[in-house]
């Protein structure tokens, strides 16, 4: 649909200013550049000729259009975060007085489940035949996601002056560059200090990174996951690995042993409490044991009976 130029001549000036001023990758402005044009070629052909005219009403009935052409949640929420940008922009741009689409809430979105392996395939993944460094820092690594339960970002930053072998704790820098102390034993333990005693192998000169690519620098957050999904087809386990599955697969595991949520939580690194009862997805089946052993009237009605 062709756009009229009171329509179109400000888009063109916030994508300008999206890549010049914010310096926003091309990926990420071709997401709001197309949000903003179907946007636009709803408001056109409902009859609006300039930004102007636009209020809450009338940003409600884009967010109602993409409810009807069947986008998913997550679709409509990135429509309308678009749309409070571009307004935003006009705000300060002085073509507008006020943002229209400040008020107007996205939809709610649900929480995807993450999927954990079973212990049985952890076994399975686990048992590499390490005869070389590559394969040693791979099992290390694997090792110590599962057994600390890491997310990708903490393992990669990692440095060696953060291990305390002797205690069997590291210092991790989480989200939000929070320090915690996260306990580590058996088997991670025992990989860990067989990586560093080839880690030097790969070392090409001076690097506090614990763990090392082939060219002797921190590995990447790619290497990684690339290495981990390939020992997944090695190992011929049936699901598709990735760090953060065994990161979830470390925190079910725990949950399932222990009914702990606050240990938990606290080995995970969460601010909030709700975000490691979504994480460990226990089912209700689990919940209902935990409550029939755990709470006294649930007790004294199960000895009445």
């Amino acid at each position: 649909m062709s756009l009229p130029a009171s329509i179109e001549k400000p888009l063109a000036r916030f994508f300008d200013y999206m890549i010049r001023e914010r310096g926003l990758s091309r990926h990420t402005e071709n997401n709001y550049r197309q949000q903003l044009t179907a946007s636009a070629e709803f408001l056109v052909g409902a009859g609006v000729t300039k930004w102007q005219d636009v209020d809450a009403a009338w940003v409600r009935q884009i967010a109602a259009q993409a409810k009807r052409e069947r986008l998913k949640a997550g679709s409509i929420a990135l429509r309308l975060s678009a749309l409070r940008s571009f307004f935003d922009f006009m705000v300060s741009d002085g073509a507008l007085a006020a943002n229209p689409a400040k008020g107007v809430a996205a939809p709610k979105q649900g929480r995807t489940l993450p999927k954990n392996l079973d212990v049985d395939e952890v076994n399975q993944l686990l048992s590499v035949d390490a005869d070389d460094p590559l394969s040693v820092r791979d099992r290390a690594m694997m090792e110590l996601m599962y057994g600390a339960g890491l997310r990708l970002s903490e393992l990669i930053g990692l440095n060696v002056r953060d291990v305390a072998m002797r205690k069997g704790d590291l210092r991790v820098i989480g989200k939000g560059d929070k320090e915690r102390v996260v306990p580590f034993t058996g088997m991670a333990k025992e990989w860990l200090f067989n990586w560093l005693k080839v880690r030097n192998q790969l070392l090409k000169g001076p690097e506090d990174a614990l763990f090392l690519s082939k060219l002797g620098n921190r590995i990447s957050p790619r290497s990684v996951q690339k290495r981990m999904a390939e020992w997944g087809q090695k190992q011929a386990v049936s699901s598709h690995i990735n760090p953060h599955k065994l990161r979830h697969s470390f925190a079910t595991h725990m949950l399932e042993s222990s009914g702990d949520l606050r240990a938990v939580q606290e080995l995970l690194g969460h601010a909030d409490l709700s975000t490691t009862q979504v994480y460990t997805h226990l089912d209700f089946q689990h919940l209902a044991k935990v409550y029939d052993a755990a709470h006294p009237r649930a007790r004294k009605r199960k000895n009445d009976d």
